[in-house]
């Protein structure tokens, strides 16, 4: 989630965001697929504009050398650019799920690419929770939680032993698994490649502002924030996904027992965001189609600002008010970790990344589509068996599915929601 304050950017620095982007005179569209073997995602111009600034001190070539136009991008960031080789790529999704989802399945239908040995590294910005990581503290994520996807009251009319007014789809009060899902509630990746990458992470000198330290210290005042205090670092937790911007404790510590629930005590909030689910969603629909592999999926995430004030502040004046320069630290950071990550990569390509990172643990989505068993959620859709691509499936393969997730609805949900699906 992106602060206010980055509206008070220089209008003059934003122009020459722009600028680049429209002067770039030959927009590649024919050829030969291009063939990545990082595609970085970025989500709006100053997570881009980093890697463009500072890509041509790696030994990897141009990032810019090859804009390539496809359709159905953002009419704000149109295209694709790749090195002269193809070996990097990025992408500005949007900013938002729906624009995140849109752009992502453009790239991923588009034939102009050939993804099925791509890492993607979906790298960005944050609100980060003190009690895991300060600003510009760079997170490496196992799983992505779509925590808004609930019900919710209005808070003036909670009864009194409510905590807040989320609550989970099928249930009637809080902190509670749901039994209604929609198949985006998580998101798990390769653990094993999510330790990789923390370590050639863990190269990076990262970079940090000294002024911001009395800011920083002033979340010492709780003892449960001692990191917030301390310099920026390479740290493993998760993510989570919300249109929502939101900010404050009581939410914060909502979404914290959200992701814990949905993950089966195993997720670790400690950074917000607002496009990660949708681009794994589309990743996994990718997967299905064998146009991409799920195994391949880096989640990256630098702190620009907290989730919540500190002890002693206020709301309303921590949503307002945040330091721009956490956000400069962060922008900085994403690049000086995921160039280590992309290095990493590159250069081991022949002997490790080529063949992939095998994962011990579960990848996927909660219905389990890429096959196996989840260990969250209600369990395997299909069985344990990955969904076949739709040119494989049998006749009303789709409506089986469709059923199974209604069947199942009407013996975990609400009453409700059982009478609205009831079949004779």
């Amino acid at each position: 989630m992106k602060k206010l304050f980055v509206y008070k950017l220089s209008s003059i620095w934003l122009s020459e965001v722009l600028t680049f982007v429209t002067v770039c005179a030959h927009i590649t569209n024919d050829g030969p697929p291009i063939v990545p073997k990082v595609m970085i995602v970025s989500m709006w111009a100053a997570e881009s504009e980093t890697w463009h600034h500072n890509f041509p001190r790696s030994p990897w070539g141009n990032l810019t050398a090859q804009p390539i136009g496809i359709p159905g991008l953002s009419v704000l960031y149109p295209q694709i650019f790749c090195t002269e080789s193809g070996d990097v790529c990025q992408i500005v999704v949007g900013e938002g799920e729906i624009n995140a989802a849109a752009s992502m399945m453009a790239l991923v239908l588009s034939p102009r690419f050939v993804l099925t040995q791509t890492y993607f590294l979906i790298a960005g910005i944050a609100g980060v929770n003190p009690h895991h990581g300060t600003l510009g503290s760079i997170a490496l994520a196992q799983y992505s939680v779509q925590v808004a996807l609930q019900y919710e009251i209005d808070i003036r009319s909670l009864p009194d032993d409510f905590s807040t007014g989320y609550i989970s789809f099928g249930n009637s009060k809080p902190h509670e698994y749901p039994t209604i899902t929609y198949g985006t509630e998580v998101f798990e990746v390769n653990a094993q490649l999510r330790d990789a990458a923390a370590m050639l992470a863990r190269k990076a000198v990262l970079r940090d502002d000294l002024e911001l330290q009395p800011y920083r210290e002033q979340y010492e005042a709780d003892e449960e924030f001692e990191k917030a205090a301390q310099p920026p670092g390479i740290i493993k937790c998760d993510s989570t996904t919300s249109d929502v911007y939101y900010s404050g404790k009581h939410l914060g510590d909502t979404f914290e027992e959200t992701t814990r629930i949905w993950t089966n005590d195993s997720g670790v909030y400690c950074m917000t965001a607002q496009e990660d689910s949708a681009s794994l969603e589309v990743l996994v629909r990718g997967a299905v189609q064998e146009l991409v592999d799920f195994s391949r999926v880096i989640i990256l995430r630098a702190g620009s600002n907290f989730d919540r004030g500190p002890p002693s502040g206020d709301d309303l004046e921590h949503l307002a008010s945040a330091d721009p320069r956490g956000l400069f630290i962060a922008l900085e950071n994403t690049y000086l970790a995921g160039i280590e990550i992309i290095s990493g990569i590159l250069s081991d390509w022949d002997c490790t990344y080529e063949k992939g990172i095998p994962h011990d643990n579960y990848i996927g989505d909660i219905f389990g589509s890429l096959g196996g068993h989840p260990d969250f959620g209600l369990g395997s859709l299909t069985d344990g068996e990955p969904v076949p691509p739709i040119e494989s499936r049998t006749r009303g393969d789709h409506l089986q599915l469709g059923d199974r997730e209604m069947e199942r609805r009407r013996t975990f949900g609400r009453q409700a929601p059982t009478k609205l699906l009831n079949k004779p």
